[in-house]
């Protein structure tokens, strides 16, 4: 079943939906997380703790407000325009991502998120 979450960054705060995967229903129960941004270009990636190998919802190429897990890095990332390595018109992550949700709103709003700024996961209510 999908799980309601709340994305929290300077500034933002977006629902968004986890779906109903393996590795999106390990992260809801890792909820809250808690950590520092990693920016690299329209993306932001913070390590959680939670550990999945790809699954068969692993994507090379990405939609802007994606949800996905990194299993090469343990990270949580969220997508919202191209990356260094994208190509005109994609979004590529580093590696393959497990898809994992989708934001609910704008993920434009991300732009203004900084490498270090907090960023938080929780469940909505």
């Amino acid at each position: 079943m999908p799980t309601r979450i709340r994305i929290e960054a300077p500034g933002i705060v977006m629902d968004a939906m986890l779906n109903d995967s393996p590795t999106a229903q390990k992260i809801a129960r890792a909820l809250p997380l808690e950590a520092e941004a990693n920016t690299w270009g329209d993306e932001i990636y913070f390590s959680i703790p939670v550990e999945m190998p790809l699954d068969d919802r692993a994507k090379e190429l990405v939609n802007a407000g994606d949800l996905g897990y990194w299993p090469r890095g343990r990270a949580f990332c969220i997508f919202f325009g191209p990356t260094p390595i994208s190509a005109p018109g994609e979004i590529r992550p580093a590696s393959a991502v497990n898809i994992v949700g989708k934001v609910c709103g704008d993920p434009a709003h991300f732009k203004t998120v900084k490498d270090g700024d907090l960023v938080r996961v929780v469940a909505a209510t």
